[in-house]
């Protein structure tokens, strides 16, 4: 079955009813519900909502039952909104469509900050709590459970896994505030994970990570002490020849994608076999961007067999050309789907999203998904269906 899918968080489904739901959605020719069935924070404006504009989830929950059995040191918080309703089984039981789990892995500050010493740490021994370590034993035993439990437990058809891996420095933390302007050098070198997992890890792999700590250290804490602020292109330039210069950087920067894509195969030996698992493998823009956070695309896609990728992109023709640079990173390795947002910031009207999904089904991207149900406008719904109706199935 082609995947057309629409991502959507269990509170939108449940205010909505999800019937309701799937009928509205069926009849825009979407035929499988990608659903959050472990979480972050936000704060989300919602257009449609009836009984609230603006939406603050629980941080870091888990919107299914799980087996509380399954897990080792790190277990998922449940949402408390599982007390009222399992929206995620009643998608599975409602038909219609099919369901998918979303499942946010890594990225989860309610976790890190209970267990901190699973999470990463930069050159100065700061943790970041937002950010679970995918070198950390207790956080990849987590995240497989995790995995694992839903496609055991629910008859879901397939998974979707979003942060596999290194957070950049700058993701979103709550109230992130510094006075000093930011610069790609500086946060990179500051998104840097040396925590003892990591160090044991790369010195293994023959890398002097403690020389590479204590290097990374010293320049970040010298420019701290400075008055310079590195404008965009000298800090790119800067930061670009620590990377390709540095050999233990390098092959630090290397030996992180094997980390994550390890981590990506675990999961993928570990569900049910019959479901799909596909891996988001970043948000950066371009896509090709994602290699920092230790998403080799090609390992990654040959490892979980599906790659989802966001292309979110302000206009179909930079939508063409990350496709054409994802696809000849792959080089037939996997199978592709694409995600788009019909809305600001990216295809803010009908045209532009009929043409950004013509895009993708032009490059042989079939499988296709849309971000998100409870954001949208019921304009973006619409041209949503507008633009599936163009290409048919």
């Amino acid at each position: 079955m082609t995947y057309r899918a629409i991502y959507a968080y269990a509170w939108d489904l449940a205010e909505t009813g999800v019937r309701e739901a799937v009928e509205e959605l069926g009849a825009r020719g979407i035929n499988t519900i990608t659903l959050a069935g472990s979480y972050h924070a936000g704060k989300f404006i919602r257009p449609r909502g009836r009984e609230s504009k603006v939406y603050f989830p629980e941080d870091g929950a888990a919107y299914f039952r799980h087996d509380p059995k399954a897990y080792g040191e790190i277990k998922p918080q449940p949402s408390s909104h599982l007390a009222k309703q399992d929206v995620l089984r009643e998608l599975c039981e409602t038909g219609g469509v099919a369901a998918n789990a979303w499942l946010v892995l890594l990225h989860n500050t309610r976790i890190g900050a209970a267990h901190p010493q699973a999470t990463v740490a930069n050159a100065f021994g700061d943790r970041y709590v937002y950010s679970l370590c995918p070198s950390s034993p207790a956080a990849r035993e987590y995240t497989v459970a995790l995995c694992k439990d839903v496609t055991d437990n629910y008859p879901v058809s397939g998974l979707s896994l979003e942060t596999p891996g290194f957070l950049p420095y700058e993701h979103g933390f709550h109230h992130e505030f510094a006075l000093l302007r930011q610069n790609v050098w500086f946060n990179n070198l500051m998104g840097l994970c040396f925590c003892g997992h990591c160090l044991d890890g790369a010195q293994a792999a023959g890398i002097d990570a403690k020389r590479l700590k204590a290097a990374v250290r010293d320049d970040i804490a010298a420019y701290l002490a400075s008055d310079l602020d590195f404008p965009d292109d000298m800090a790119a330039a800067f930061w670009a020849s620590d990377a390709l210069l540095d050999a233990d950087l390098s092959n630090f920067l290397r030996w992180r994608c094997t980390v994550v894509t390890s981590l990506v195969q675990a999961i993928r030996e570990a569900v049910r076999p019959d479901a799909n698992v596909a891996v988001i493998p970043s948000v950066a823009r371009p896509t090709g961007g994602a290699w920092y956070e230790g998403s080799d695309l090609r390992a990654l896609a040959q490892a979980a067999g599906i790659l989802e990728v966001c292309f979110y992109e302000p206009g179909p023709e930079r939508i063409r050309c990350d496709v054409w640079d994802v696809q000849r990173r792959l080089k037939g390795a996997g199978h592709l789907r694409g995600v788009l947002r019909p809305s600001f910031p990216d295809l803010a009207a009908r045209q532009d999203v009929i043409d950004g999904v013509a895009a993708l089904v032009a490059a042989g991207i079939h499988d296709i998904a849309f971000y998100n149900y409870g954001h949208l406008r019921q304009a973006s719904l619409d041209w949503m269906g507008d633009a599936l109706a163009a290409v048919g199935s």
